[in-house]
């Protein structure tokens, strides 16, 4: 395996700080671009790690970045959007996309690894919608390309499980709608190791890999287990769907967006996989579920 210059766009954010940890391992050098890191983010970079502030949707600060890299990694995302007419989604699925292809062409960089999710380009959602347009650009770009599409991923301090512990902290119960939507999560450590493996594997060039779990868990399996693993007796209260759209409804309006329109329209779809790229890659999938004490932060079998 090679040494090589990795920049990695989300390099401080959920998936980006696994992923950074796990490059270095294979000795790489990384540069993470970041429009303005906080100071704990800073501080939780390995030293060797070089940080670069700037606007990432500013092509001359991407061209400059990008000029001696030997592959670029984009993580760039967003779950919620201001409105909900997708432009949001657009701008940074989409228009970022595209700001690091041309960035990539005239800098010469030849490689890209780039984050989907699974469905992209499928449903009404705009957030799946924008993920799929931004594939579109990614396979048109002329790049060695390798795109990942993941069920929701699963961690320390991710906005699944530990999302719904949040929640779950003082409510007696919980109300959802689509109770019964099946996920597939999957371990951010296969996560990344599969961008790892990616990286130097010629034959991942211009291929997908659907990235999941091996178990499949309802919206209320998932809330049920997070209750249990804190020992706490919370009731999920399955919504009818007239009463699951109203409370998207009402939580498109509420701060930080517990749940929105485009959340509702996501769940209309099931995030599983019946073509898992992680064997594909020589990775066996994580059950999640023994992760969770990790993941909650708790003692280990507490």
């Amino acid at each position: 395996m090679s040494r090589r210059h990795v920049v990695i766009l989300g390099g401080t954010g959920f998936v980006g700080r696994h992923l950074v940890a796990r490059l270095l391992r294979d000795d790489h050098r990384i540069t993470v671009l970041s429009r303005a890191a906080t100071p704990d983010r800073r501080a939780a970079l390995a030293p060797q790690v070089q940080l670069r502030e700037g606007d990432v949707a500013d092509a001359a600060f991407l061209r400059g970045a990008f000029d001696d890299a030997d592959a670029v990694v984009n993580l760039v995302g967003i779950l919620n959007e201001a409105g909900d007419n997708g432009a949001g989604f657009e701008r940074v699925f989409v228009g970022i996309t595209e700001g690091v292809i041309a960035a990539m062409q005239a800098a010469g960089v030849r490689r890209l690894l780039q984050m989907s999710a699974l469905n992209a380009g499928a449903g009404e959602s705009h957030y799946l919608q924008a993920r799929g347009h931004a594939e579109q650009r990614v396979r048109a770009s002329g790049l060695a390309w390798t795109l990942f599409r993941p069920s929701v991923i699963a961690g320390p301090g991710d906005g699944l499980f530990c999302r719904f512990d949040a929640l779950l902290r003082h409510a007696p119960g919980l109300p959802i709608g689509r109770a019964d939507a099946r996920f597939q999560p999957v371990w951010v450590g296969d996560v990344v190791e599969a961008y790892a493996r990616a990286l130097d594997d010629a034959t991942s060039i211009g291929q997908c890999f659907e990235l999941a779990g091996p178990d499949v868990l309802t919206l209320a399996q998932i809330v049920r287990l997070t209750a249990h693993a804190r020992g706490r007796r919370r009731a999920v209260i399955a919504l009818p769907t007239a009463l699951g759209r109203l409370q998207a409804e009402i939580g498109e309006h509420l701060p930080g967006k517990p749940i929105s329109r485009d959340n509702w329209r996501s769940l209309q779809l099931d995030s599983v996989s019946a073509n898992n790229g992680l064997p594909r890659l020589g990775i066996a999938p994580t059950p999640v579920e023994p992760r969770l004490p990790e993941i909650l932060g708790l003692a280990a079998g507490h």
